[in-house]
């Protein structure tokens, strides 16, 4: 059962970062393309939000 969990975390830790990374290939490509839009910036902040795996905390100092 370890082994388990162990295996699904490592291709979690593989996987959303590569996906992240194609998402922003493909709205890079889109852009070019035809311009920044709606979409575009919604897949840009999907991107960002499996690239960095947590949100970032804002310093007040």
């Amino acid at each position: 059962m370890l082994a388990t969990a162990v295996r699904r975390w490592a291709v979690l830790a593989v996987a959303l970062p590569l996906a992240a990374a194609g998402i922003r290939k493909v709205t890079q490509v889109v852009e070019a393309r035809r311009g920044s839009s709606g979409l575009t910036r919604s897949m840009r902040q999907v991107a960002d939000l499996l690239g960095s795996g947590r949100k970032r905390r804002r310093r007040f100092f």
